[in-house]
């Protein structure tokens, strides 16, 4: 069970080290990478201040398929390259952008997101799908967030793949 009192008295560096507290809980307990991928994102989105949407997109041949995630309804399926998830597949990548209407071939599957991170999720390092998180704030993300969820992420790979 994950409790998450004092959430409103911590500041936002010690949130996002909560994440990866909680992450690590999770994996610990459970072997299946659906089930760390869902609770991933449920951690995300209960921790993580500013956000619309938290989840992920796995590469499945030619395509990143919609994976666990938390928000409204999301666009099911990007081709490489398109979009901020697919140049994050396409480049091997992370991905901040501060204002998505800027970004060239922006999906939208939420109107009201307006900055988005997505970071890659890497096998033997070879991409296979990537968190993306999205937030109706311009400029929300910073490089404190990225490096956060960088580490994250390599967390979750160690569940997933070791």
């Amino acid at each position: 069970m994950i409790k998450l009192k004092g959430l409103e008295k911590m500041s936002k560096a010690q949130r996002l080290a909560y994440t990866k507290l909680l992450l690590r809980s999770q994996g610990g307990t459970e072997s299946h990478p659906r089930a760390i991928e869902a609770n991933a994102a449920a951690i995300i989105m209960a921790v993580v201040e500013g956000l619309n949407w938290a989840g992920f997109y796995w590469v499945v041949e030619d395509e990143l398929v919609l994976g666990s995630f938390q928000g409204l309804p999301a666009c099911t399926r990007i081709s490489y390259g398109k979009g901020v998830c697919g140049s994050a597949w396409k480049e091997n990548c992370s991905q901040r952008v501060e204002d998505v209407e800027n970004f060239p071939g922006h999906i939208a599957c939420d109107s009201a997101s307006r900055s988005e991170l997505v970071i890659p999720i890497r096998k033997s390092g070879e991409l296979r799908g990537v968190l993306d998180l999205d937030s109706p704030y311009l400029g929300h993300f910073t490089q404190q967030d990225q490096v956060a969820f960088e580490e994250f992420v390599e967390i979750l790979e160690g569940f997933l793949y070791d």
